[in-house]
């Protein structure tokens, strides 16, 4: 048995209004525009990426995300354009500690940290996200659980950073980044995993649980998909 990742999940003050910015980051179309949610997904199965879910959430953002996107570039002159592009956009330059560094760190129009990256070899295909990337403070042992979780094997790391990708080689990496900084308020991005065809949602939350994740309550309700915390 195994899950697989479905999407990526994004709390929103204007889900319509947010959609419409990351549709442009993209140059993926909204699929979907429903009072409690709206989905940008990529144009085809066939291409990479990963689908991108807008919730209503009446709470604006308070602290930095402990989970972003990045945005991959082709070239230093892409990257200016694809910069400058985003500020035309709504986007705002933030400092989250960054110090020198080669990418570009923005906030979207609803504060949500993502980086606008230097070209990397490592992201040549990946898409337009080249990464999903997560704070964690022991970024290997939640590697396992997020392998597992996920069914993408690591393929690099070391103590202070693990990724993982599709088995496919296409669409984005899952990025495990040190941070020593703990968890204080509920993720405005988190992930969404769904069971294989024809295995047991049930089955595959005890199989989770049993790798560490726990049951958390974020207001939920009465659903029909069950809400967890991984190990941090």
């Amino acid at each position: 048995m195994t899950t697989r990742l479905d999407c990526v999940v994004i709390d929103s003050l204007d889900p319509v209004a947010l959609a419409q910015f990351w549709s442009e980051v993209t140059g993926w179309p909204i699929v979907m525009e429903e009072p409690d949610e709206v989905a940008v997904e990529p144009l085809s199965d066939a291409d990479d990426g990963i689908a991108l879910v807008f919730v209503p959430v009446p709470v604006p953002k308070t602290a930095k995300n402990r989970i972003h996107l990045d945005v991959q570039s082709a070239s230093l002159q892409e990257q200016v354009e694809i910069v400058d592009r985003l500020h035309a956009l709504g986007a705002v330059r933030v400092d989250v500690g960054q110090r020198a560094v080669p990418w570009t760190v923005l906030a979207d129009p609803e504060g949500n940290e993502l980086c606008v990256l230097e070209p990397r070899e490592e992201y040549r295909d990946t898409g337009p996200i080249a990464a999903v990337v997560m704070d964690a403070i022991a970024p290997t042992m939640l590697a396992t659980f997020w392998s597992a979780a996920t069914g993408w094997p690591v393929t690099r790391g070391g103590p202070h950073f693990s990724a993982m990708r599709s088995g496919t080689g296409r669409g984005p990496y899952l990025e495990l980044l040190r941070a020593m900084d703990t968890k204080v308020v509920k993720n405005r991005l988190h992930l969404d995993v769904a069971p294989l065809a024809g295995d047991d949602q049930a089955g595959e939350v005890e199989r989770l649980r049993s790798l560490g994740a726990t049951f958390a309550d974020v207001g939920q309700g009465d659903v029909p998909w069950v809400v967890l915390a991984d190990p941090e």
